[in-house]
């Protein structure tokens, strides 16, 4: 499938987290920084993955990235299996299991069609990836026919019940744009918000070449999640998540992460506690704990 290559493509490109560093990839501090931007920004990620609990499972990670969450899993005692789609990323994750003397299997693999025999999985999760894959009631599916009967899934999901998307993407990412239009507006945008220079130089690129059509639809979406140029995302409300995991025994939802960090002063001034609380009302991060 054309877009499927597309998003294998944008990943190859830019491995998840790879922008949040400055070390060489594949180095000790490479891994290191990452590990400690990942958890510092997102602290829900431990709760909800819950690794402890994994001591003598069976874990499948689908999309597994640079391996960030796969090493957690690992410490903690579990037999570790991580799939991803992006041919650059697996090898980074083979080094960040290799420095830390842990042990892994690791496989380029497509969610929607696992490398994994019915009944065998203990946990499967997966944080921030089935929303761009195209089919993802075939992703969900199997993962329910890997899973053992009473094995759980962890999958985050983006949220569309979200303070990020209604007054983030939709509402002043929009605004935002019209300062694209001009070089001295990228340049305060980049000021204002701490965002990457390139990044807005890229959406400035698009804005003044498409005009209006780059904020409509599912295009503004993409390119204001995961990086400009993302060919997939989606969002989801708690309901459709619901249909997606129907054939589950069980399904429960939890949301977390405020997602403020690119809010111009009010995201820098927002008590902490108050953005934990508010990440559980109105977060970017919607999570299905759902059990075969």
């Amino acid at each position: 499938m054309e877009l499927k290559k597309e998003v294998q493509s944008f990943w190859d490109s830019q491995p998840c987290g790879t922008k949040f560093t400055r070390h060489g990839w594949g180095t000790p501090e490479f891994f290191r920084s990452l590990e400690e931007h990942r958890y510092r920004l997102e602290p829900h990620i431990a709760e909800l993955a819950a690794f402890p609990a994994t001591l003598g499972k069976r874990v499948l990670e689908i999309g597994c990235g640079l391996g960030t969450d796969g090493v957690q899993f690992a410490k903690a005692g579990a037999s570790y299996v991580g799939l991803d789609l992006s041919l650059r990323s697996v090898p980074l994750a083979k080094k960040n299991f290799e420095w830390q003397n842990l042990s892994a299997s690791l496989l380029v693999s497509d969610a929607e069609s696992l490398p994994i025999r019915d009944d065998s999985m203990d946990v499967v999760y997966s944080h921030g990836v089935l929303h761009h894959t195209p089919r993802i009631q075939e992703a969900v599916n199997e993962i329910h026919r890997v899973l053992r009967p009473g094995g759980q899934a962890v999958v985050m999901l983006y949220h569309r019940s979200s303070f990020n998307y209604y007054m983030g993407i939709l509402f002043l990412r929009r605004l935002g744009a019209l300062l694209l239009y001009s070089d001295w507006g990228v340049q305060l945008l980049h000021r204002l918000t701490g965002d990457r220079l390139a990044h807005l130089q890229e959406h400035s690129r698009r804005i003044r070449a498409q005009g209006w059509r780059y904020l409509m639809g599912g295009a503004w979406l993409n390119n204001n999640t995961d990086g400009v140029g993302n060919p997939l995302s989606r969002v989801f409300t708690r309901k459709e998540v619901s249909r997606l995991f129907g054939q589950f025994s069980r399904v429960r939802t939890q949301v977390r992460f405020l997602h403020m960090e690119w809010f111009p002063l009010f995201g820098k001034l927002l008590p902490r506690s108050t953005d934990l609380a508010l990440g559980k009302v109105l977060g970017w991060h919607l999570y299905v704990l759902a059990e075969k």
